[in-house]
């Protein structure tokens, strides 16, 4: 460079300090895009796999947990919390890399500077430091109620999504829409609450870095002015120009600081989830039955919830092609004795057998794929009937699902759908009547053909004629089967070949229809009920 200008060649070296600053510049920015592009898929990769590992926890959960947790709760900490996530914490990655770099190294120059100097600086950074701390853990504070109160707003979407109906029956919508409201308002309040705590971060940090440049400027000041110091007035002020720089960092630090902890409240909600221990898990050394070919057996099984005894010394056996029949009043534990069998639930002592092995020592999946379960409420998803009818149900052909829609009585009314088989049903089916749902509900446990089928209220969502034609086809798809039917309607399950009459948790009686209808018993008592009701 000198050279040049010495070769009085001016306009050689302007061009050559122009090419110089363009070419440090396009590196800079070139290192910087490269670095946004590469954090950029980092940060979306992270979440990414955070949303799924909270999906899949989701899935492996018991039921057990749910039935103590709010829906809207756990759509929040896979949406909103996720989101906050990415936005406070990754958003944060390159000032939480790059400041320290700039930190270190201005206080390295400051201490080669004055070591006596920048020892002062550094008693009084921490007590900035401090003070931006505790802004942050109260940030963090507001930021988890916020969180919590977006579940809370999203659990009451959730519950009036699902009640529309009733809701404009009872002529609702006011109070719920007040009630909505109130919780809309208290989210608002809470995150006004939180964003002035957010925003004071920057300011505040700033404030107590010059507060400290002030300070020092006194101090170090006196000592040259009263010649107690080495230190030139030429050296302060490059001192003091060099710990000017130094709060740049140091404010972009602390904010980023105190956004991160803001990030933490949603992280520690999300951790809640994900650390949350599965107690129904597949064993380590799993048995396995190809095909069921013996027996059911109930011994001694007991279950509480809440400690509430909901089952007391159950004991019973299903041969192999046998149907079992649950029958009582509601509550007594006729569902729960079902939902252990798949092991929705595990109970609290005594065990069930398959073929003489112990549920326990079965995985899930092994477990499960024997059986097929048709439930009181129709569980249907926003899919095509056919993909309804198949879930869970591998390579199935299209010929085998219309055969499983005839026994079940819904070819006719899929084929006078718009689009046959191939119609979105909505959500939870809303496009379908109830009976309609209940049939292809129905039809998908037809088409897994299990060797074991529960029924839970099976053809209670069915008009009389509906009801008679999924009776026969149920029977038929019963015969060499062994199946579980819980049923309120006692004329349903008279051909069982034994009915349990579950009451308060215990088997009060037990027999055929015909043993039991002749005792002055619960059975007896349950069946005049139902035929005065007529």
């Amino acid at each position: 460079m000198g050279q040049i200008i010495e070769s009085n060649d001016k306009i050689a070296a302007l061009l050559f300090v122009c090419i110089i600053v363009g070419i440090l510049f396009f590196l800079k920015n070139v290192s910087r895009y490269l670095a946004l592009y590469y954090i950029s898929v980092l940060r979306t990769g992270v979440v990414r796999d955070l949303r799924s590992k909270i999906h899949q926890k989701t899935l492996d959960l018991p039921l057990s947990y749910y039935s103590e947790q709010r829906k809207g709760d756990i759509m929040s900490r896979m949406t909103s919390d996720v989101q906050e996530v990415e936005w406070s914490i990754l958003n944060s990655l390159e000032m939480i890399f790059r400041e320290p770099f700039a930190v270190i190294l201005s206080i390295a120059v400051l201490v080669v500077m004055n070591p006596q100097l920048t020892l002062f600086a550094m008693i009084l950074l921490p007590v900035s430091g401090f003070i931006i701390g505790q802004l942050g853990k109260s940030l963090k504070r507001s930021s988890s109620k916020v969180q919590d109160m977006m579940g809370m707003i999203l659990s009451s979407i959730e519950e009036t999504l699902g009640g529309l109906r009733i809701i404009k029956a009872f002529n609702a919508e006011e109070h719920i829409a007040e009630k909505f409201d109130n919780l809309n308002q208290n989210h608002t309040k809470l995150t006004l609450k939180m964003a002035r705590k957010a925003d004071s971060a920057s300011p505040l940090s700033e404030f107590l870095g010059t507060t400290v440049m002030v300070t020092l400027a006194f101090y170090g000041g006196r000592l040259v002015l009263q010649g107690d110091s080495s230190f030139t007035g030429a050296e302060f002020f490059g001192y003091i120009i060099v710990f000017a720089r130094l709060l740049s960092p140091v404010k972009a630090f602390s904010t980023a600081y105190a956004i991160v902890l803001k990030g933490a409240a949603s992280s520690d909600r999300i951790e809640q989830v994900l650390s949350v221990k599965n107690l129904i898990v597949d064993p380590i050394n799993p048995k396995k039955i190809d095909r069921f070919s013996k027996s059911i057996v109930y011994k001694n099984v007991h279950f509480s919830y809440e400690q509430q005894t909901v089952l007391n010394g159950i004991d019973f056996t299903i041969e192999k092609g046998k149907t079992i029949a649950l029958v009582g009043e509601s509550g007594g534990g006729k569902s729960t004795l079902a939902d252990l069998l798949p092991r929705f639930y595990d109970l609290e002592t005594g065990e069930i057998l398959i073929d003489d092995i112990n549920i326990k020592d079965l995985t899930l999946n092994n477990l499960r794929s024997l059986m097929g379960i048709v439930t009181q409420e129709s569980i249907l998803f926003n899919e095509s009937i056919f993909n309804n009818i198949t879930l869970g149900t591998k390579n199935a052909t299209k010929e085998q699902v219309i055969e499983a829609a005839k026994i079940a009585n819904a070819h006719d009314f899929i084929m006078q759908m718009e689009n046959g088989y191939e119609t979105t049903i909505g959500d939870r089916g809303s496009k379908l009547s109830g009976g309609q749902r209940q049939r292809i509900s129905i039809a998908r446990a037809v088409l897994k053909n299990p060797s074991i089928l529960i029924l839970d209220e099976a053809t209670s969502a069915l008009d009389t004629e509906s009801e008679k034609l999924v009776q026969d086809a149920l029977f038929k798809l019963m015969q060499n089967r062994t199946s579980i039917v819980i049923a309120h309607r006692l004329s349903t399950i008279q051909h069982a070949d034994e009915i349990l009459v579950i009451q308060k948790g215990k088997i009060v009686e037990r027999g055929t229809h015909s043993e039991l209808i002749k005792l002055p018993g619960v059975y007896k008592k349950l069946s005049d009920l139902q035929s005065f009701s007529k």
